[in-house]
């Protein structure tokens, strides 16, 4: 089977551009990836992007120039990149192209995200009971969650520490400071347990990868490539509890971040112990906690003592969200899943400065995305 190896990432800083499109600042992505990689535009045989309110990725041809090629519009929630970036990896791994691009961007504005029941196949009632807005429908699933495994609110406010130490490292950022626990623990409740530090805000920002085969990759004089060991992408199951569920079954089913993990670690050959550094969906910080259990990392409930324990900081057992993944960064929906995996490209070529995790040779990302679909990769070098 053909092997796919990322060669050139580039990301614009996420946050708050003014006076930059979304669709701007993927160009800018764009061709800093292609630097990134020694390629130019018209040596790209396929490419896949997506984006939620900036627009169709496809435009930026008029930018990039007009080569002809085949490029795909995703939309896929939050997991829009890292579905975006599936179609480039299975574009590869076909043999249908030697050189594909993944990108992903978003301009949102200020405010929590306001979808409509019907865009989601649910009736207006479930919009009535205050349920669309998501930081309700997480913070009642989170409760459920502390509820049946002891994980209690001043883990939570580990979570968003960490992330705004981390988050202050990283130039792509948008949070810069850290942030105490103590401030966390007693900044204004938005949705019980959850305050304002332990949420992601809708953000600006974009990313672009530049995927070839391992052949190309050798052509090209890339000695050292970082190989993409697999690409998953899975939606919700029967029995599954997922953002926009309407119900909650009685017989209890994996969630799509259980099954895509799954699948991922079987097509690397690899398992959770082999991972040396992981960036995990946290668009609050239940969510981090959650995911850590449903990639296959701890059990439920152990979050508690790993949290405690400094397991998942950057000098400990498996540092998660290096960057300050959502929190820190904000989510810009078309680039979130993304920026994970450019994370990981940056910290296994050794040039993540202070962030960096020493010996990091294998790396594992995860995003999340309404109605219930999951997205993971593993990177290796």
């Amino acid at each position: 089977m053909t092997e796919v190896c990322i060669i050139g990432a580039g990301i614009h800083p996420f946050g708050r551009t003014d006076g930059v499109s979304g669709l701007q600042q993927g160009v800018f992505a764009v061709r800093q990836a292609l630097a990134d990689a020694g390629v130019e535009w018209p040596d790209m045989d396929i490419a896949y992007g997506g984006s939620s309110a900036a627009g169709n990725a496809d435009i930026m041809v008029n930018d990039l120039g007009l080569t002809g090629l085949p490029f795909i519009n995703v939309a896929n929630g939050c997991a829009t990149g890292g579905s975006a970036l599936y179609g480039a990896y299975a574009s590869i791994k076909a043999g249908q192209a030697d050189l594909a691009l993944a990108v992903g961007f978003d301009k949102h504005p200020r405010g929590a995200f306001d979808p409509r029941p019907s865009d989601w196949g649910l009736p207006d009632w479930y919009g009535e009971t205050g349920l669309m807005l998501t930081t309700q429908f997480f913070a009642l699933k989170l409760r459920r969650y502390m509820e049946q495994f002891g994980i209690s609110p001043v883990t939570l406010g580990r979570v968003a520490e960490k992330a705004f130490e981390n988050g202050a490292l990283a130039p792509h950022s948008w949070r810069k400071q850290p942030v105490d626990l103590d401030t966390i623990m007693n900044a204004q409740m938005v949705n019980d347990p959850l305050t304002k530090f332990m949420f992601c805000a809708p953000a600006e920002g974009a990313v672009g990868l530049i995927l070839a085969s391992a052949k190309k990759a050798r052509e090209l004089g890339i000695a050292a490539p970082v190989t993409l060991k697999a690409a998953t992408v899975r939606t919700r199951p029967p029995g599954s509890f997922e953002v926009f569920s309407p119900s909650l079954d009685i017989d209890r089913g994996p969630s799509p971040t259980v099954i895509a993990a799954k699948a991922a670690f079987e097509a690397a050959g690899l398992g959770p112990g082999d991972i040396d550094v992981a960036q995990l969906q946290d668009t609050e910080s239940g969510a981090e906690i959650m995911h850590m259990a449903e990639n296959g990392f701890c059990a439920d409930g152990e979050q508690e003592q790993w949290l405690a324990e400094g397991r998942t900081g950057l000098g400990g057992k498996l540092p998660v969200n290096t960057d300050g993944g959502c929190l820190a960064c904000g989510e810009p929906i078309g680039a979130s899943g993304l920026r994970q995996v450019y994370e990981n490209v940056v910290q296994l070529q050794g040039r993540a400065g202070a962030r960096q995790v020493e010996g990091a040779r294998t790396a594992y990302s995860h995003v999340y995305g309404a109605p219930g679909l999951s997205a993971v990769t593993i990177l290796q070098r």
